[in-house]
């Protein structure tokens, strides 16, 4: 029983916070549930609440009373499986856990899963955090949906902030001290976006952030949570958004967090076929369960409420759609025979129906890899709900069309071509994420086949293919640097290569080619649609060239024209749809980023020759392992 001595503390998980939590519609439990600072009657402390239905008692331990048991209790309220009390006298950065005792004797002592703040690993106690900070960002938030609708220009830098820069004894920066370095980077390079890999707590740094504990605690390696809430103002005040890596489909199974919370498999499937992952050697959420839904729902409302994030990237989408995802024939159908997850396609559902009800300027993203139908068709339409999707299957193809020696590439046309098949059947972000170097894959420029310069003429070719071809744009950190190694952890970028000519070209290709996706709406205003595409010429496989359209729908097009081999091109024969003056803005091959600069008109004059099914034609040059961007003068 709790303590006659402290204030009746009431409860505050009421009535309706009971019954929507139990219903799985609780999209605020922050609010009720979790250790948060408090007064009651005027006296300062703090009130405890958990989530524990199948413990026989439970109480809080902590650096208050030196870790001592059984600590101080809580008491149920109601039937609600919720336990809660107020203790007196707590202050912000006091350290706890939950003691709880199971219905079978065993006793645990388990982090807040609703914690605002987490011990820096590898201790993994939860931290009183009071999350009051002065926002300065309204005029970002008020426009926001500019920045993020689908015929916005939006291109996307992946960041992980342990290691993107470090000090010189190679400790990671905190949040505070990204505020200059990073923003300011990511203003220069003229990205639209950051997205962070996972800030949510996390016990082991090596996963990146993708075995979550804390689903409401920004991880305290880089500082506090209204710092964090400092660097994201920071973005905001340079028009930048802010995207969170979120992890809602699996969670590591240390005894200190969420797996066999209460002594019971409270989040997670009881039956190993359905709750745990063989690929991550972790535990799975039970979506069935309307509170794990609540607990989901809230944590995903609870980034855009509360740190004004823009933009929730889910990962791992395919693992949670299909219930025999990586298990071969250790699986169990659903209760049609099936093997879709029914009820993790209804819990994304209602989440992207929750959060683009409540903040209908976000971006939710999906990282599906699979051909599953209707992931950004609206869930009216029976689809799943995102904004956009990754699209993997371009990312592969244009990666091994790419790793091919030149002379092999007319062989691989249609690994580039193919993608217009299904290009527009969502809508699709294209990256170049770090999964593509890491693990023993190698960098992007060690991925590019031939000599030095050729690996630099190709990587900046990729780059170009990249931003004009139809979908939005996110890149890897680092990859404006071109590094020869494959991204390290546990290292900082290695910035030095800016000083050599050839990676400083890269960087500068990369700041060109944000600038021209942002200023040419043909290259963005119909990313995800189909009548802003065409092809001009898709089948010179021979000579390994590609031409194509772009087009905004107001009058704007632009020409994006592709030499995939080291051999010059002259006189290409190119079909237009408008006679005039066509003026090269970009290309790859001039010298400013470390091209040949082998001689090419600046522009080229239409003449009346039917070709492409164009009654226009220009002949163009077309410089080794180049893409070039023209536009209607």
């Amino acid at each position: 029983m709790t303590n006659p001595n402290i204030p009746d503390p009431g409860t505050w998980f009421s009535a309706d916070d009971q019954f929507l939590f139990n219903a799985g519609d609780h999209t605020r439990l922050w609010d009720g549930l979790g250790g948060r600072l408090a007064h009651v009657d005027g006296v300062g402390g703090a009130r405890f609440s958990v989530w524990a239905p199948n413990a026989r008692a439970v109480s809080v331990v902590g650096d208050f009373n030196d870790w001592t048991h059984p600590g101080e209790p809580l008491r149920p309220v109601g039937a609600s499986g919720v336990w809660d009390t107020f203790i007196p006298g707590m202050t912000e950065g006091a350290k706890y856990k939950y003691r709880i005792e199971s219905s079978y004797g065993t006793v645990v002592e388990k982090a807040d899963p609703m914690a605002f703040e987490a011990e820096v690993a590898p201790n993994t106690a939860s931290v009183l955090a009071d999350l009051t900070h002065d926002w300065t960002d309204a005029a970002w938030m008020a426009n926001r949906a500019e920045h993020n609708r689908w015929n916005a220009p939006i291109s996307v830098y992946e960041v992980h902030l342990g290691s993107w820069r470090r000090t010189v004894d190679n400790r990671p920066l905190t949040y505070t001290e990204h505020i200059s370095a990073l923003v300011d980077h990511v203003t220069a390079m003229g990205f639209t976006h950051v997205e962070l890999l996972p800030i949510t707590e996390h016990p082991l740094y090596a996963s990146w952030g993708y075995q979550t504990t804390g689903y409401f605690a920004a991880t305290s390696r880089y500082g506090g949570p209204t710092e964090l809430m400092d660097l994201i103002d920071a973005f905001h005040n340079a028009n930048i958004g802010v995207i969170l890596d979120w992890v809602p489909s699996h969670f590591p199974t240390d005894a200190f967090a969420l797996n066999a919370f209460d002594g019971t498999s409270l989040y997670e499937h009881a039956d190993p076929r359905e709750g745990f992952h063989p690929d991550w050697k972790s535990s799975i959420f039970n979506y069935g369960r309307h509170e794990v839904r609540s607990f989901l729902l809230s944590s995903a409302r609870f980034w855009l409420e509360a740190f004004h994030i823009d933009g929730i990237r889910v990962d791992a989408v395919a693992s949670m759609l299909y219930r025999d995802y990586s298990r071969g024939d250790d699986w169990i159908p659903n209760q049609f025979g099936g093997r879709e997850n029914l009820e993790a396609i209804s819990f994304l559902q209602q989440l992207n129906h929750e959060m683009y009800a409540t903040f209908p300027d976000v971006m939710m993203i999906a990282e599906e890899s699979t051909a599953w139908p209707g992931v950004t068709r609206p869930t009216t339409e029976g689809g799943l709900g995102f904004g956009f999707k990754w699209d993997m299957g371009w990312m592969n193809d244009t990666l091994e069309y790419f790793s091919e020696d030149p002379v092999n590439r007319k062989y691989h046309h249609n690994k580039l071509t193919f993608r217009a098949m299904y290009g527009f059947s969502e809508n699709f972000m294209l990256p170049l994420s770090h999964d593509e170097v890491v693990h023993g894959k190698g960098s992007l420029l060690n991925k590019m086949p031939g000599d030095d310069w050729q690996k630099f003429a190709n990587l900046r070719l990729l780059l170009g293919w990249q931003y004009g071809t139809p979908g939005k744009k996110l890149v890897f950190m680092g990859t404006e640097i071109a590094p020869w190694t494959e991204w390290n952890h546990d290292d900082s970028l290695p910035w030095d290569l800016t000083g050599n000519d050839a990676h400083e070209g890269v960087l500068q290709w990369v700041i060109a080619l944000n600038k021209a996706y942002r200023e040419i709406p043909a290259l963005h205003a119909k990313d995800t649609e189909a009548d802003g595409f065409r092809w001009i010429d898709a089948n010179d496989k021979d000579r390994s060239i590609i031409t194509f359209l772009r087009e905004d729908g107001a009058g704007d097009m632009a020409i994006v024209a592709m030499n995939a081999t080291p051999v010059p091109r002259d006189s290409v024969m190119t079909g237009v749809p408008v006679a005039g003056n066509w003026e090269v803005v970009l290309c790859s091959d001039d010298p400013a980023f470390g091209g040949s600069g082998y001689e090419q008109p600046k522009s080229f004059e239409s003449t009346d020759n039917h070709h492409n099914g164009y009654e226009q034609s220009i002949w163009l040059t077309l410089p080794p392992l180049s893409i070039t961007v023209l536009r209607l003068a």
